[in-house]
C-alpha cells in the first residue's frame, strides 16, 4: 500500500482499526436498517393472495424488474402469469420479518413465492426471478443458441454492474451523510464507462441483446433508464445527454405499456397517480392507484 498521511484521510487522522467495530454508525439514509447480521428480527407472516405468484417487493430498480416481467407476460397473453404484489417497505424494516426471511434469507427485495406447481418454490434475487419466469413461460429468453447466451450475458452484466451504480455512485453522490470527492469520482468514472458501453452497444441494436425485447432489457432499463430520466438528480453531473442511443432506448422501453404498469407496482414515491401500493388484479391500475384511494379516504375497491 502506498504511503499516505493520515491527516489527509476523512475524517482527518482516521486509520482502519485491526478489527472493525460492529457498533460503528454508518450514517446516511439507510443507516437505520443496516446491521452486520442476517436473519429475521421479528415474527410476522407474509400475506398471501389468490394468484399462483406472490410477489413481495418495492418499486426500486430491482423491484421494478419483477413487476415489469409479470406485466409483460400478461401483455403477451400469458394469463396464467397472474400475480399478487405486496408492498415491502424497506425503510420500515418489512424485509426483516420472519415471513419474508423464509422467502428470501438475504432480506432484500424483490422476493417471489411461486405456487403454480405442486409445492411452493421461493425465488430470490431479481435476476433469478427473471430467469425463472422466462423459462417457466418460454418468453423473453430464447430457448437455445447464441441469442440465448447473448441475453444471459447482459442479464449477468447488469447483476454485476448495478452495485457500482446504486450502492457505489448513488450512495456516495445522493445518500451518504457527507460528500467524499474520492468516492464520488471513483464511482462516477465507472458509471460513465457503463453508460458509454451501453450507448455503443445500442448504436446498432434496438434492444440490449438484439432486436427482440428480453429479460436483459427488464434488468437494465430500470437502472440505466432511470439514470437517463431522474435517478439521483445526477443527469447534469453525468452529462447523460451525451448518450443519444441510450436516451433513445430508455424512451422506447419506458413507453411500453407493460413497463409503465410495472413501474407503478409497489411504488410509494412520486405522483400519486403513478403509485399502486398493492396489485391483485389488472383493474387495480384503474381503480386503486394512490390518488384514487386517497380520494376515497384510503379505501381499496375490490374489482
Amino acid at each position: 500500500m502506498a504511503d499516505h498521511d493520515p491527516a489527509d484521510n476523512l475524517p482527518a487522522g482516521y486509520e482502519p482499526p485491526k478489527v472493525w467495530n460492529a457498533e460503528t454508525e454508518s450514517g446516511g439514509q439507510f443507516a437505520g436498517i443496516n446491521r452486520p447480521t442476517a436473519g429475521a428480527r421479528y415474527d410476522r407472516d407474509l400475506p398471501v393472495g389468490d394468484h399462483p405468484f406472490q410477489l413481495y417487493s418495492l418499486a426500486t430498480p430491482n423491484g421494478q424488474k419483477a413487476a415489469i416481467m409479470f406485466e409483460e407476460l400478461l401483455e403477451a397473453g400469458h394469463a396464467e402469469a397472474e400475480y399478487d404484489a405486496w408492498l415491502i417497505n424497506i425503510m420500515d424494516g418489512d424485509q426483516f420479518s420472519s415471513g419474508f426471511v423464509e422467502v428470501n434469507p438475504n432480506s432484500k427485495i424483490p422476493a417471489l413465492l411461486d405456487r403454480s406447481g405442486r409445492e411452493p418454490v421461493r425465488v430470490f434475487e431479481s435476476g433469478s426471478i427473471l430467469l425463472h419466469l422466462a423459462e417457466k413461460f418460454g418468453a423473453f429468453l430464447p430457448a437455445s443458441g447464441p441469442q440465448r447466451t447473448e441475453t444471459l450475458n447482459w442479464l449477468m452484466w447488469q447483476m454485476g454492474a448495478g452495485p457500482f451504480l446504486g450502492g457505489g455512485f448513488g450512495h456516495f453522490y445522493a445518500y451518504a451523510p457527507i460528500k467524499i470527492e474520492y468516492a464520488i469520482d471513483r464511482f462516477a468514472m465507472e458509471v460513465k464507462r457503463q453508460l458509454d458501453l451501453l450507448d455503443s452497444v445500442l448504436a446498432d441494436r434496438r434492444f440490449i441483446a438484439g432486436e427482440d425485447f428480453s429479460i436483459a432489457d427488464m434488468a437494465i432499463y430500470p437502472w440505466y433508464g432511470g439514470v437517463m430520466k431522474s435517478a439521483y438528480d445526477a443527469q447534469e453531473f453525468l452529462q447523460v445527454k451525451e448518450y443519444a442511443n441510450l436516451q433513445r432506448y430508455a424512451e422506447e422501453v419506458g413507453n411500453r405499456p407493460a413497463v409503465r404498469r410495472g413501474e407503478m407496482v409497489n411504488n410509494i414515491r412520486g405522483p400519486a397517480e403513478r403509485q399502486l401500493h398493492e396489485r391483485h388484479d389488472a383493474r387495480d391500475f384503474d381503480l386503486n392507484t394512490q390518488d384514487k384511494m386517497e380520494a376515497r379516504g384510503g379505501e381499496r375497491v375490490v374489482p
